[in-house]
């Protein structure tokens, strides 16, 4: 069983003249092998939130979910020390935006499952024997959900062995703590690229496979 959570940094805004958008998009796949690896996964998400977020003393917000722009580097790394043994791996491209063609501005949606697409294909499918299954944070419209699972499927059907069902679900990342890991993750390639700052990508960087950078040609 090969579980995939994809889920993205920045944002596909372009105007750089009248508004301050990111300079970057990343797309970010957290890959992780087997039922019981996934299990302990969703599990250190859980524990994280319940004794550094949510703990019996002070519980009068709850917070629902790890978030990548407001947890903390000190709750991150605990985070992590929970998981680093575990066997999964991080893929992200990272889109610089100033090089998108003009005519693709306005196509956002195209982009983005271009960039998604590109993601994908870095993953090793090789030791995928009983189900691939993709989750992705909820956050598209019913037709673009379509028009996504549609490409998404026609572009992995040479990579995955025809016997092996690939699943692909769109679920809100506070009913999904693995969304909530990968946003995590995301969020450190983001940081590095857009920001500089390297503090939570260094403790990750074990476990990141793949942060390339994807220059359109002009």
């Amino acid at each position: 069983m090969l579980y995939l959570y994809l889920d993205e940094s920045g944002d596909l805004g372009f105007d750089f003249v009248n508004k301050k958008p990111s300079k970057y998009f990343v797309v970010t796949i957290l890959a992780v092998k087997g039922s019981e690896t996934n299990r302990r996964l969703i599990n250190g998400v859980k524990k994280t939130l319940k004794r550094k977020l949510n703990p019996k003393n002070k519980r009068k917000r709850i917070v629902e979910e790890l978030k990548g722009t407001k947890t903390t580097i000190e709750i991150k790394d605990y985070f992590y020390k929970q998981i680093s043994d575990l066997d999964f791996a991080v893929y992200s491209i990272v889109l610089n935006k100033r090089r998108v063609y003009q005519s693709l501005v306005k196509q956002k949606s195209r982009v983005y499952n271009f960039i998604a697409r590109q993601v994908l294909d870095q993953i090793p499918y090789g030791n995928a024997e009983q189900k691939v299954e993709l989750t992705i944070d909820k956050s598209k419209s019913k037709p673009e959900i379509v028009e996504f699972n549609q490409y998404i499927y026609r572009e992995l059907e040479s990579k995955i062995d025809p016997a092996v069902p690939l699943n692909i679900y769109h679920v809100n990342s506070i009913e999904n703590c693995a969304l909530q890991a990968v946003d995590l993750f995301s969020y450190a390639v983001f940081e590095k690229h857009e920001r500089r700052k390297k503090e939570w990508y260094d403790i990750i960087k074990g476990k990141i496979r793949y942060d390339s950078i994807y220059l359109p040609d002009k």
